[in-house]
C-alpha cells in the first residue's frame, strides 16, 4: 500500500505544483501573452522555425529531455535509500528543474529562438557567449558519444526491442509527409502508428524477425551501432523538423506515455492483488529497499552529498534540457502561453517518470528476479541481487536491467507475458535514448554554427570570408558532419583496455552527471541576468543557480583530486587523463564565466545606483 500511496501522492503533488507555482511563474513573473508573435511565426522558414500545436511540441520536448536519464540516474541512486532519492526527484523537479526548463524556453522565445549560449552574449557579455558555447559543445559531445552506446547496450540485453525501434523511423516519415502535405490532423495517423508499434512489440521477435533481432543484437558490435546511429542522427538533424523529428517524437510520446499508463495500472493491480504468481502464490507488493542505507562502507557508497545530486540529473534537473528548450522547442511553439504546458509540464512529467523508476526498483524488483538456474528471488533477496554493492549496480546494463525487470513485474501482474513486458520496457528505454540522440545532434549543429560565427571578423570582406575554412561550419551540413565526426572519434575508442571499439562512451560516462548539472547552473545564470535586466524578481532563480553551480563543481573536483565514484582513488591517481583534462577545462570555463558574470552584475548595480541618484537629485 505504501508504494501505491507514493505513486498517487506524487501525481497529486505534481498537479498542484503545475496549477499553482507553474501558473504563478507564467502569469505573474514571465507574463506570457497569447497575442505576442512567437519566433516560430515571426521567423518561419519551414525547416527549424515551424509553428506547431502544443501537443506535438510537448511530445517532441518530453521525449527529447527524458532520454534514459530519468531511468539510469534514479535506478542507481536508490542504493543510498529510496527516501533521499524520492525527495530530490519530487522537490528538485518542482522548484529547480521545471523552473530551469520553463525559464530557458521563455527567454529563448523572447530572443527570437536563440540558444541560451547565444543569449548569454547579449545579457552578460560577448566573452561569456563564447565560453558558454564551448561548454555546450563539450556537454553535447559527451551526450552524442554516450547515448549511441546506451542504445547498443539496450539492444544487446533486449534483442526483441530492435525491430520495434527501427519500425518507428519509416512510420514517422510517412506521418510527417502526410500531415504536412495534406494538412491533416496528426492524432488519427499517430494512433494508427501507435497500434502498429504495439503490434511490432508483440510480433517483432517471431520467426525470421527473431533471427534478424538476434543477428543485430549478438553480431553487431557497439562500433557498428554507434556508426549507424550517428548517421541516422545526421539525417534527422538536417531534415526539416516536420519530416522526422516532430512526428517521430510525437508517436514516441504516445507510446511512452501509454507504456507509463500501463506501468501505473500494473502497479495498482500489484498493490491490490500482488504480483504474478510464483509457485502458485501472488507475492505482495512491498518496498524491499531500505529507506536510508546505513551500510555505507559495506556497499562501498560514495558521499551522498554531493553525488546523489549529480547521479539523479534528469528527473530532478538536467542542464541538457535548456538546450532542448532554447534549441528546438522555442522555434516551434505557435503561442507564447503554451510555454507553461511544454516547459514546466514536461519536466513534471519526467519527474513522475523518475518516481515510477524508483518504485519499480525498490518494490517492483521484490515481486521476482528470475535467475538463470530457474530460481526466483523475492523481496529483500531480489533487491540485494541487483544492489549488493555500488560496483555491481553502477554499470549501464545493471541500471537499465533493474528498471526493466522491476517495471515488467508490474505488467506481468496484469497477466501480460514476461516476454512482451520485457520487450515493451526495452523499447521504452531505447526509444527515449534515440530521441535524445537525434535532438542532441540537431542542437550540436546549432552550437557549432554559433561558435563558427564567433571567429568572424567584422572587417572581413565577403571574398575573404568565403576562403575562411571555418565558414563551412556555418552551413547546416558542415556543422552537423563536424559534430558527428568529433562524437564518433570519442565513441569509437575502447572504453577500457581490452574492451571493444565503440565503447568509448564509457570513458566519458563519469563526466556526464557533473557536466550536465553544471550546465543547468550556467543556464540559470543566463536566465537570472535576463530577468535582472528587466527588473523582475529573481530570488527563485538565484537560489537554484548557486546550488547548481556549487554542487557539480564540488563533485567534479572531488573526483579529480580526492576519490572518484566507486573508487578510493582520484582520476589523477588512476591516470584517467582524458577525464582530468575535460573536467579541469570545464571547471576553468565555469570559473571564468562566473567571474565575467559577477563583473557584469556589479556594473548593473552601479548603473542602478547612478540612476537612483540622478532621480533623487
Amino acid at each position: 500500500m505504501t508504494t501505491l500511496l507514493i505513486a498517487l501522492g506524487s501525481m497529486i503533488l505534481y498537479l498542484i505544483a503545475y496549477n499553482t507555482y507553474g501558473k504563478w511563474l507564467g502569469q505573474k513573473i514571465f507574463k506570457l501573452d497569447p497575442n505576442t508573435k512567437p519566433p516560430s511565426i515571426e521567423l518561419e522558414d519551414g525547416n527549424d522555425y515551424v509553428p506547431t500545436k502544443k501537443g506535438i511540441v510537448f511530445g517532441h520536448h518530453f521525449t527529447s529531455i527524458a532520454g534514459t536519464g530519468p531511468i539510469v540516474g534514479p535506478a542507481l541512486a536508490v542504493i543510498w535509500g529510496w527516501v533521499p532519492a524520492l525527495l530530490w526527484v519530487l522537490f528538485g523537479s518542482i522548484f529547480i528543474g521545471a523552473v530551469h526548463d520553463f525559464g530557458a524556453l521563455v527567454v529563448s522565445m523572447r530572443n527570437k529562438g536563440k540558444t541560451v549560449g547565444d543569449i548569454a552574449g547579449s545579457v552578460i557579455n560577448p566573452r561569456v557567449r563564447f565560453l558558454f558555447l564551448l561548454i555546450l559543445f563539450l556537454a553535447l559531445t559527451i551526450v552524442l558519444a554516450i547515448f549511441g552506446l546506451v542504445i547498443a547496450s539496450v539492444f544487446k540485453q533486449y534483442e526483441a526491442a530492435i525491430i520495434p525501434c527501427l519500425i518507428q523511423i519509416p512510420l514517422a516519415i510517412i506521418i510527417g509527409l502526410f500531415v504536412h502535405r495534406k494538412g491533416a490532423n496528426i492524432l488519427i495517423p499517430s494512433l494508427i502508428a501507435l497500434a502498429i508499434m504495439y503490434l511490432s512489440v508483440a510480433y517483432g521477435d517471431v520467426g525470421v524477425l527473431h533471427d534478424w533481432n538476434h543477428h543485430m543484437g549478438e553480431k553487431w558490435s557497439p562500433l557498428t551501432w554507434c556508426s549507424l546511429l550517428l548517421i541516422y542522427s545526421y539525417v534527422a538533424s538536417v531534415l526539416p523538423v516536420w519530416t522526422l523529428l516532430q512526428p517521430r517524437d510525437y508517436i514516441n510520446s504516445l507510446q511512452l506515455i501509454s507504456a507509463l499508463a500501463l506501468v501505473v495500472i500494473g502497479l495498482v493491480v500489484a498493490g491490490l492483488w500482488g504480483g504474478a504468481p510464483v509457485e502458485g502464490i501472488r507475492p505482495p507488493l512491498e518496498i524491499a529497499a531500505p529507506a536510508i542505507e546505513e551500510n555505507v562502507s559495506l556497499k562501498q557508497l560514495p558521499l551522498i552529498f554531493p553525488f546523489l545530486f549529480i547521479t539523479i540529473a534528469c528527473g530532478a534537473i538536467s542542464g541538457f534540457h535548456c538546450l532542448v528548450s532554447s534549441g528546438t522547442s522555442s522555434k516551434q511553439l505557435r503561442c507564447e502561453t503554451d510555454a507553461q504546458f511544454v516547459g514546466y509540464g514536461s519536466m513534471l512529467t519526467e519527474g513522475f517518470l523518475a518516481v515510477l523508476v524508483i518504485l519499480a526498483c525498490i518494490a517492483g524488483l521484490g515481486l521476482g528476479v528470475h535467475l538463470e538456474n530457474g530460481t526466483t528471488l523475492l523481496g529483500l533477496d531480489a533487491w540485494n541481487s541487483k544492489y549488493l554493492t555500488w560496483s555491481t549496480s553502477s554499470g549501464l546494463g545493471a541500471k537499465v536491467g533493474a528498471f526493466v525487470e522491476g517495471s515488467s513485474n508490474f505488467l506481468t501482474a496484469m497477466g501480460l507475458s514476461t516476454t512482451f513486458a520485457k520487450a515493451l520496457m526495452g523499447v521504452f528505454v531505447a526509444s527515449f535514448a534515440a530521441t535524445t540522440l537525434d535532438t542532441a545532434c540537431r542542437l550540436q549543429r546549432y552550437v557549432v554554427q554559433e561558435l563558427a560565427t564567433c571567429f568572424d571578423s567584422k572587417k572581413e570582406s565577403t571574398a575573404s570570408a568565403t576562403k575562411n575554412p571555418l565558414s563551412i561550419l556555418k552551413n547546416k551540413h558542415g556543422a552537423t558532419i563536424f559534430a558527428i565526426i568529433v562524437a564518433f572519434g570519442m565513441a569509437a575508442l575502447p572504453g577500457k583496455p581490452g574492451a571493444a571499439y565503440g565503447t568509448g562512451g564509457l570513458i566519458l560516462w563519469p563526466l556526464f552527471g557533473a557536466v550536465n548539472q553544471l550546465l543547468g547552473g550556467l543556464a540559470f545564470l543566463v536566465i537570472l541576468f535576463w530577468m535582472r535586466n528587466r527588473g523582475l524578481s529573481t530570488w527563485f532563480v538565484m537560489i537554484p543557480a548557486v546550488f547548481m553551480l556549487a554542487l557539480p563543481a564540488w563533485a567534479m573536483l572531488y573526483q579529480i583530486f580526492v576519490a572518484s565514484i566507486g573508487s578510493e582513488t582520484s582520476w589523477i591517481e588512476n591516470g584517467r587523463w582524458l577525464l582530468v583534462s575535460i573536467g579541469l577545462t570545464t571547471i576553468i570555463l565555469e570559473i571564468w564565466m562566473i567571474a565575467e558574470a559577477l563583473m557584469a552584475w556589479r556594473k548593473l548595480s552601479n548603473q542602478d545606483e547612478a540612476l537612483i541618484e540622478g532621480v533623487t537629485e
